[in-house]
């Protein structure tokens, strides 16, 4: 019997000690959450403001053509690559997307 009277012990003071650590931790979760507030909050002011970027319409147009480009180019072997970017060169964007919208689709 004595062996069983001293493993009741320690497993209460097991649970006590548990208690205390519950308590513990629970005094620290608001104290940890106004910490990490208060580092997003510095984060968020430390972060310089994103400009706005102003397109021309003409600048926009020419993203447009270049999106288009590459999309067609992604979908080509690189023998049909170095064709379309030949063309490219040589006649300009509009004829480079033709072509390369031709020959993704055969």
């Amino acid at each position: 019997m004595p062996k069983s009277s001293s493993l009741k012990k320690h497993v209460q003071a097991i649970g006590v000690t548990l208690r205390r650590l519950e308590r513990q931790l629970a005094g620290l979760v608001p104290a940890f959450a106004q910490a990490t507030k208060a580092t997003v909050a510095q984060a968020v002011a430390a972060t310089p403001p994103r400009r706005k970027l102003k397109l021309s319409p003409e600048r926009r147009r020419a993203l447009k053509l270049q999106g288009r480009y590459l999309g067609y180019m992604r979908q080509l072997s690189p023998g049909q690559k170095a064709k379309v970017k030949a063309v490219k060169a040589k006649k300009g964007m509009r004829a480079a997307i033709a072509m390369a919208k031709r020959l993704a689709k055969g």
